[in-house]
């Protein structure tokens, strides 16, 4: 096996994590399976990690993480603030239909942290980090449109990450596409309003 610095182990373990969370379900998914997944020995886990909570919070910081950067990457002026939003809700809405498993996968691990004693910090850690990013976003999309919130950022973040989350779920249930456009359609203009003010 060779040498690799141990942040560069921690990311190897997290997305077998993801990989292995994703197939197997949070409650059956063990270290040791991790560890196979990424073809490292247990030390190399307990070298990384101090729990599987631990390791837990990293797989959700690591799957947000990865949805916000493409958002954020993709947020460019259009020639609306409507155009701007859309276009970002259509960047994550991508990410939901590419990789549903994963998406589901975070509601799953909200239930798991919820429902195992010790680990409810992690729902509140996640849903907290939602928000964040989501404010990232607001304050992204303003900056690129040269704008200043008519609302508070935070109630403009709060609003998004629920309505985000809850179309996501939707849209994990029914699959259906058709509504999913709409709904994002209707995001996008509940949060021009509220950026506007």
């Amino acid at each position: 096996m060779a040498r690799m610095p141990s942040a560069e182990r921690r990311r190897q373990l997290v997305e077998a994590a993801v990989r292995v969370m994703a197939r197997d379900g949070v409650a059956r998914t063990t270290t040791r399976a991790v560890c196979a997944e990424a073809e490292v020995s247990l030390s190399v886990f307990h070298y990384c990690f101090d729990s599987k909570q631990e390791l837990l919070e990293a797989a959700i910081g690591s799957i947000t993480g990865n949805y916000v950067a493409r958002v954020m990457s993709a947020v460019e002026p259009r020639a609306t603030l409507r155009e701007t939003v859309r276009d970002a809700l259509g960047t994550y809405w991508e990410d939901v239909t590419d990789h549903p498993a994963e998406h589901m996968l975070t509601y799953e691990l909200t239930q798991y942290a919820l429902r195992k004693e010790g680990f409810e910090r992690l729902a509140r850690a996640q849903y907290e980090q939602y928000v964040a990013s989501a404010a990232v976003l607001v304050e992204q999309v303003c900056a690129v449109r040269g704008i200043t919130p008519g609302a508070p950022v935070d109630l403009i973040a709060r609003m998004l990450a629920a309505t985000i989350d809850g179309l996501t779920l939707q849209y994990l249930v029914l699959g259906d596409d058709r509504a999913a456009e709409a709904l994002l359609d209707a995001t996008a203009d509940q949060m021009v309003a509220l950026i506007q003010g």
